[in-house]
């Protein structure tokens, strides 16, 4: 019986070239995460000292194809750690991501708020508002409103508008450590 190696049920051949090809390209996109942080963060994870040393020589390489060359070789020695050398700077730039898109969604929400109390409903949108944050200043907010669509009728600078987003970000923050 002629059997080629394919034939083999017990054979381990381990991970595919393509999926070798994978687990290449996402060390080399973390490796590009590691690169974009800042030192003092970078300081903070805890990494392999021959990976902070090439992290360090790579920032001071100034031309794209020679960065880009140096970022492959430190995706490299990057490879030859275990993974569990990296699993505290994974979680750490895991963690924030996660807060950073949270942040994002918070911003969304007032920005949107804010429109609401300047558009045609802005009645509903300050019971919605006085509902949600019982200890606004009505008056000051109303007085605020008045002035943003002066300010945006008129052209001028939008001094009220900046101001009433900064009064949706500070209720949303008193609220937020009120929660905890």
């Amino acid at each position: 019986m002629n059997r080629n190696y394919t034939d083999d049920p017990d054979h381990d051949y381990g991970p595919s070239r393509t999926q070798q090809r994978r687990d290449a390209l996402a060390v080399l996109a973390f490796a590009n995460q590691l690169m974009e942080l800042p030192p003092s963060k970078l300081a903070r994870l805890n990494l392999p000292e021959d990976v902070q040393r090439e992290i360090d020589n790579t920032r001071r390489i100034t031309s794209h194809i020679a960065r880009k060359r140096q970022l492959a070789f430190l995706a490299k020695v990057m490879r030859r750690h275990d993974e569990s050398a990296f699993a505290d700077a994974r979680a750490a730039l895991g963690e924030n991501k996660e807060r950073q898109r949270q942040e994002t969604a918070a911003m969304h929400r007032m920005e949107a708020m804010r429109e609401r109390l300047l558009g045609d409903d802005s009645d509903a949108a300050m019971s919605d508002l006085i509902v949600t944050y019982p200890q606004v200043d009505r008056q000051h907010l109303r007085s605020l409103i008045r002035q943003a669509r002066l300010e945006r009728d008129s052209n001028k600078p939008p001094r009220a508008f900046r101001e009433i987003f900064q009064l949706l970000k500070e209720l949303s923050t008193a609220d937020d450590s009120d929660a905890e």
